[in-house]
């Protein structure tokens, strides 16, 4: 069921970003400035704009790096023996592997765990699993069917939120002390959850 499974994943995906945006308010103003301004000119918040929002894409990338939302990709069956780095993996083995390590790797990503959407402008690493260095929906005949899917359910949900409203956390809470405990599953969600509160902007904002 890929409404069903993509469900949960789409969900935990927005909520990791969220909570990464509103631990920077520099990504988020410009995420939120990108989104007004070009619904603004639009008249309408819809799937059809989506395209012309660089930015947005970017922070949802760099959130999929950092939070893969089944960080153990579908196990996969050797067809035969190899030996990959000095491991020998006899036939039959059956594998996993970690998209959350990888996407956490300093051998590929310099600074690995800060959240910086801009280090992927200019990049030609996508979603099609051919750069095995990211790797969030999988690769090969068994890559993610609902990759369409989930990305355009999580681009326009994040779009609607930040065109609509300004966030913060409660209690004057900083961002940078902000939990970001992860609880690991076959999703990898937030450990304890996300308290956001909203504020509609003034009309003419929006």
């Amino acid at each position: 069921n890929m409404i069903g499974a993509g469900g949960e994943t789409t969900s935990t995906t927005i909520t990791w970003a969220m909570a990464e945006l509103v631990r920077d308010p520099r990504v988020m103003k410009k995420a939120q400035y990108e989104v007004r301004e070009i619904f603004n000119k639009k008249g309408i918040v819809g799937e059809n704009n989506i395209n012309e929002l660089k930015y947005l894409k970017l922070v949802v990338k760099e959130s999929l790096r950092l939070h893969p939302p089944s960080p153990l990709l579908l196990p996969r069956e050797c067809g035969q023996a190899c030996e990959i780095d000095g491991y020998r993996i006899p036939a039959k083995s059956k594998v996993m592997v970690n998209a959350w390590a990888i996407g956490r790797d300093p051998k590929y990503w310099s600074d690995p765990e800060r959240f910086y959407p801009e280090r992927f402008v200019d990049s030609s690493i996508d979603y099609k699993g051919t750069n095995f260095e990211y790797i969030p929906f999988g690769a090969g005949r068994r890559i993610c069917p609902g990759i369409t899917f989930g990305l355009i359910n999580v681009e326009l949900t994040l779009a609607l939120l930040l065109y609509h409203f300004d966030w913060k956390l409660p209690n004057g809470m900083k961002g940078e002390d902000l939990d970001m405990v992860e609880l690991f599953g076959a999703n990898v969600k937030r450990k304890n959850d996300l308290y956001l509160i909203p504020n509609a902007p003034l009309p003419s904002l929006v």
